[in-house]
């Protein structure tokens, strides 16, 4: 009886898991449409109809397939990249309030990219590819100074240290780029103060070609790691007496959540809370299983990023505010909220 009553809750969370993405997945293809009707040039719903199937004038053309479908596309895929790039985190961590933004991640990302954008004109064509391997390059090692110092030889990872390094590390490389930023010319120091912020600023279908194989190669393999996370989350010891290779699994998910963040970071700046509030708010609708918290994690997150794009672009018109301050405006309050509600 008692097995019968488990699989029957199994069977009613597993539905309901189904439920939650089958929502959310309707709610991002609402916010799809909406936001390819938002911006300073309005287009009605017609129009953007009319367009998609090839009936558009010239300048209806430009407007949606050249600035705004872009934007859209990397709003969705980064948004995805960085709520599970922070679900990864926070699973081998066991950190609520771990981030890839928090943990400084984000900022050795950010660092090796303006070193770059210092030396090279934004405008040129190669560096579009070539960002996104920069980016992972100073998140790896950001990544690995974390690590070896949150690390302990015969007490593991400990979540609170974890936390604790990665914002000092993330307060070090902050004042670095801010001395970097005084050498840069006017130009490239408008360009990256707006990145900092967490504007979109990869708006072509180049960037949208350099980020999706970062997506589509690190997403299926998260995923594909979803049990071992599930192990992870019972502790060290347990994990080990489940036959689990802890600090070999560690790295691994480590080193793909990293990839996710620095791949994003690369075209969307300084977008930070995406990794924080997407997991937590699909752990409050699915549970703790990660079968069904990362791909919740993942539509949370580019849910949540092509929002505050849209209403961003919306709200001051014909100006813009960066996506990654609307975001901050919505996380900085949730995070406050957990540190108070935190026990360690």
């Amino acid at each position: 009886m008692d097995i019968v009553s488990v699989s029957t809750v199994e069977q009613r969370k597993r539905k309901r898991g189904i439920l939650v993405l089958s929502i959310l997945s309707m709610l991002i293809v609402i916010a799809f449409l909406v936001s390819m009707n938002m911006g300073f040039i309005r287009l009605s719903p017609m129009d953007v109809i009319r367009t998609l199937f090839g009936w558009g004038t010239n300048k209806q053309n430009l407007i949606l397939f050249d600035f705004r479908l872009p934007r859209i596309v990397i709003s969705v895929l980064i948004g995805a990249g960085l709520a599970v790039s922070g679900c990864v985190m926070q699973g081998i961590s066991r950190n609520a309030l771990a981030d890839p933004g928090i943990l400084g991640i984000n900022a050795g990302a950010g660092l090796m990219v303006m070193l770059f954008i210092s030396f090279y004109p934004t405008t040129a064509a190669a560096p579009v590819f070539l960002l996104p391997v920069l980016a992972l390059v100073g998140a790896g090692l950001t990544a690995a100074l974390i690590y070896s110092l949150a690390y302990k030889r015969h007490k593991g990872l400990s979540p609170t240290r974890l936390l604790l390094t990665g914002i000092a590390v993330a307060a070090g490389i902050s004042a670095a780029m801010i001395v970097l930023m005084l050498r840069l010319s006017p130009d490239k120091y408008q360009f990256v103060a707006t990145w900092m912020a967490g504007s979109i600023w990869g708006t072509n279908w180049k960037f949208v070609l350099s980020l999706l194989p970062w997506i589509v190669v690190l997403l299926p393999y998260v995923f594909y790691k979803a049990s071992v996370m599930n192990v992870l989350n019972l502790g060290e010891q347990m994990a080990v007496g489940l036959g689990a290779s802890v600090s070999r699994e560690q790295l691994k998910l480590l080193s793909a959540a990293v990839g996710l963040a620095a791949s994003c970071v690369a075209v969307s700046g300084g977008i930070g809370f995406v990794g924080l509030i997407g997991p937590h708010l699909a752990r409050r609708l699915v549970g703790p299983k990660h079968q069904l918290l990362l791909p919740t994690s993942a539509l949370v997150g580019s849910l949540l990023v092509i929002t505050a794009d849209t209403l961003g672009r919306q709200i001051l018109q014909p100006s813009e505010i960066p996506t990654g301050i609307v975001v901050a405006i919505i996380g900085a309050p949730y995070f406050l909220y957990l540190l108070a509600r935190s026990r360690t």
